[in-house]
């Protein structure tokens, strides 16, 4: 379900902590996603987004996503330790709502030239808006159920074809899902990314015919790892009507 975030003029999915599922701006605003032009470090990254925000006079309670790249896949542990770190920056700007931390992400690995250390990609937020068009973010999704507490990674190590059109297939039945939580279906994205290091293109014909708005606007296909090292596949999607490079 939706959960209001009155303050950041947005609803959210509630996720897996450290980050919601995704994101849908209120009435009478939208979401814009901005890419930094050169990674910054995580630590500047996230000063820089606080610059930006007060820069075009929005709280920092109007963030609705982040984008992050790290230098190899993590350990599940490594990723729980990473993230215990990133939701105290995140603390310090008193974003949460209640205990959930309602900003959407995507976080994955550079499988070349990586980054030498945690960066920030990207980021999106809310800003007022005169038209009525819907706007949102989806986090990333790997091939991963999870039922309460238990996280089950499908067809774990196998990146054979049929081993690949089991993990697709998960990946997009936990999309439909989530984006039919926003009110929204594939038509409706104005930008689909994909990470994997494995070859999609025998998988390409399938994915177009299920998912409408690759037809008109393509699948950006990032050379990434998701970012724990039992995954092999992630995809996340957005319907935005403002696209910023920020200069670093």
């Amino acid at each position: 379900m939706l959960i209001e975030n009155p303050k950041g003029n947005y609803r959210f999915l509630k996720g897996r902590n450290p980050f919601s599922s995704g994101a849908v701006a209120d009435a009478g605003f939208q979401i814009v996603h901005a890419a930094f032009e050169k990674l910054p470090p995580l630590d500047v990254g996230l000063v820089l987004i606080e610059e930006h925000l007060h820069t075009i006079g929005r709280p920092m309670n109007a963030l609705s996503g982040v984008e992050l790249r790290i230098p190899r896949a993590f350990s599940l542990e490594e990723f729980k330790q990473f993230n215990q770190g990133y939701v105290q920056r995140l603390a310090k700007w008193d974003i949460h709502v209640g205990d959930l931390n309602p900003v959407a992400r995507t976080n994955v690995a550079v499988a070349v030239n990586p980054v030498p250390e945690p960066s920030v990609f990207g980021f999106s937020y809310t800003v007022p808006a005169s038209q009525r068009r819907a706007t949102w973010i989806i986090s990333g999704a790997p091939e991963v159920k999870v039922i309460g507490s238990q996280r089950t990674v499908v067809a774990p190590g196998d990146v054979s074809q049929d081993g690949l059109q089991q993990k697709i297939r998960q990946v997009l039945d936990s999309l439909n899902v989530l984006l039919e939580e926003v009110g929204a279906t594939w038509a409706d994205a104005t930008a689909i990314g994909v990470y994997t290091v494995h070859d999609i293109y025998p998988y390409f014909e399938a994915l177009f015919r299920e998912v409408p708005a690759a037809n008109v606007r393509g699948i950006t296909w990032h050379y990434a790892r998701p970012p724990i090292d039992d995954t092999e596949f992630e995809v996340d999607v957005r319907r935005v009507f403002q696209e910023l490079i920020v200069p670093t």
